[in-house]
């Protein structure tokens, strides 16, 4: 069910303390398994994850703020500049001891001697950390990292390991609350997509449709959106997983992907329209895209395997291709979270090492179907339940919508 998203005192919404008490206890138990002392988060959705924190979108990919999770106590943060100072007014959560400087090397954007120094820096406050938490003579996991950070990092005389496996592990089961917050995010891409049914017609540019999403999912309240794909025409075979400036024509199938974010999670969700009319034979390729995701999305539930759903869908030479790798990424599911691919990832390319499927996942299924100048693309959001699965993206899709019939 979805509330509001304003808070209210007179309804029990969103309990942020529950969901951030679950996450920290998800990372913990990994680390316990995995038996390592801590994890070294620099991935922004990690960080997010491990500490409810985060900053602007355009520090994604520079190393300015990462976290440390130990295995035990409370995580740290390592924050950039004065942005230290609002995480400790407004991040409770987080004890002001174990919020730090951040800052980081941006990637070595910075001549040699001042990148040398910024690393030494930055490892020499990640070691303080895994020294007060017992846990510096112990393996490290890190989730991601270019070569100056790693090379300081084992010049320290660290241990580190790939800790990718600890972040998607702990991330793969969504608790109540996150998802109550992804199926309020498929909400908004549902309205978004009632707001651009009208636009979708002649005359219109792909960028511009991409341009009136964007704007109407932040009025709305969405926090990021990672990307929005639109496609028409000709362009939609073979899919080219863009946008462009081209501008819609007349009875042309257009496409769209809406991947945007509600208190940080996701949604990836297709639908594709016919503006102004539709063939027959545009009308068989959406049935048919339409048929293989019903027949993948009716075989979810706890126990099976994602080989189990991957082989609903058609093989890649079915699909025109010589091998699964050339058909990659057209009819396939993704795990969606903080990220829009996450465990579980779901292909027939990886088929012979399947997945089990467990209650409290939630992930995305798509499938695609062409021919000629003409290509159908569907997605639907489904949550794993004890029993089954409930969809949770709820723009109609039983039939091919046509757009500004005049």
């Amino acid at each position: 069910m979805t509330l509001g998203m304003i808070a209210t005192d007179a309804e029990q919404r969103i309990d942020f303390d529950a969901m951030r008490s679950y996450k920290l206890k998800r990372i913990q138990a990994q680390l316990a398994e995995k038996d390592l002392g801590a994890i070294l988060c620099f991935d922004p959705d990690n960080v997010r994850y491990a500490t409810s924190t985060a900053i602007g979108e355009w520090s994604r990919d520079k190393y300015v703020r990462w976290c440390v999770v130990p295995r035990e106590g409370e995580p740290y943060l390592f924050e950039l500049g004065s942005a230290q100072e609002v995480k400790k007014e407004l991040c409770p959560w987080i004890p002001g001891e174990h919020i730090l400087p951040g800052g980081g090397w941006l990637r070595g954007a910075n001549t040699k001697g001042a990148t040398n120094m910024a690393v030494t820096g930055t490892v020499a406050r990640i070691k303080a950390v895994l020294d007060a938490s017992k846990v510096a003579d112990t393996a490290i996991g890190i989730d991601t990292a270019d070569l100056y950070i790693l090379e300081g990092l084992k010049s320290a005389g660290l241990k580190i390991v790939n800790g990718w496996d600890v972040m998607w592990d702990a991330r793969v089961i969504k608790c109540p609350q996150e998802l109550a917050i992804i199926e309020t995010a498929a909400s908004l891409a549902d309205g978004c997509f009632e707001h651009i049914a009208d636009k979708i017609r002649p005359g219109v540019k792909e960028s511009e449709i991409v341009a009136e999403v964007y704007g109407w999912l932040f009025k709305q309240g969405c926090d990021r959106v990672t990307g929005v794909n639109c496609v028409s025409g000709p362009r939609s075979n073979p899919l080219p997983h863009d946008f462009s400036d081209r501008m819609i024509r007349p009875g042309e199938l257009v496409f769209i992907d809406i991947m945007a974010h509600y208190l940080g999670y996701g949604t990836c969700y297709y639908r594709t329209f016919a503006a102004t009319r539709a063939t027959l034979k545009q009308k068989d390729l959406y049935k048919k895209a339409y048929e293989w995701l019903q027949a993948s999305i009716e075989v979810v539930r706890p126990g099976i395997t994602t080989a189990d759903i991957a082989n609903q869908w058609p093989t890649a030479q079915e699909l025109g291709f010589p091998n699964e790798l050339a058909a990659a990424g057209l009819c396939v599911g993704h795990g969606i979270g903080l990220s829009i691919h996450e465990k579980p990832f779901i292909t027939r390319l990886f088929s012979a090492e399947p997945m089990p499927i467990e209650a409290g996942m939630h992930f995305a299924l798509e499938t695609f179907c062409a021919e000629g100048s003409d290509g159908a693309r569907i997605e639907q959001q489904i949550i794993v339940t004890e029993t089954g699965h409930k969809v949770i993206t709820q723009w109609p899709c039983d039939e091919l919508m046509v757009c500004s019939v005049r």
